[in-house]
């Protein structure tokens, strides 16, 4: 897995003929990638909101209490894991339309991989800030963009032009299930689950 997630930085051309192989050989290898890479955001973002916090106002800083963060931090996992099966899964289901022929284990797969710079983006929860956190999510969707429309032609075996027409429609999909899931997840946060706040003041 160490020697995929390199490649995926450095050769991503090359990156995806080997994930692909791999799921091949292994239907369920993504899994590890998956459910470990999954963590990095939760984790840091309850350190963050625990241990760090954010600020509102001069001289105060606000957390949240390390029972309302624990229940963040796991929709936040959940929602991520629910996030990229269902990419897969539409994933599997637009490959019809392109003649491919791929397993549902390899759509999640490529999801999976294609997710990773949103998995190391997360470190950036470690210090809950608007900004930085809109900066850093940027940076994360260009390049994952660009491994979507790199990886797809090679992991799915298709000519330039399906590839191309196959990625834009999987980054259509994408962006909606994105932004639908994120939504939900927040509005459940809020109405549902009733975060704790702390208010502690500095100096």
């Amino acid at each position: 897995m160490s020697v995929l997630f390199v490649k995926l930085f450095t050769h991503p051309e090359f990156a995806w003929v080997d994930i692909r192989e791999q799921e091949q050989a292994h239907p369920h290898h993504y899994l590890a990638h998956l459910l470990l890479l999954a963590l990095i955001p939760a984790v840091c973002l309850f350190i963050g909101t625990t241990w760090t916090g954010w600020s509102l106002a001069e001289n105060e800083t606000v957390r949240l209490s390390r029972a309302s963060a624990l229940q963040l931090c796991a929709l936040l996992y959940l929602t991520i894991v629910i996030g990229v099966t269902l990419m897969g899964l539409f994933i599997r289901w637009m490959s019809r339309t392109f003649e491919a022929r791929p397993s549902i284990n390899q759509c999640i797969g490529f999801a999976a991989y294609t997710a990773t710079p949103y998995f190391l983006a997360g470190i950036c929860g470690l210090y809950p800030s608007r900004w930085l956190a809109v900066a850093v999510l940027l940076a994360a969707s260009a390049y994952s963009t660009f491994l979507l429309f790199v990886g797809l032609p090679k992991f799915m075996n298709l000519k330039k032009e399906q590839g191309l027409l196959y990625s834009a429609s999987v980054w259509g999909v994408g962006l909606l299930v994105l932004v639908t899931i994120m939504v939900e997840m927040i509005l459940l946060w809020f109405n549902y689950l009733q975060p704790e706040y702390l208010r502690v003041p500095v100096g």
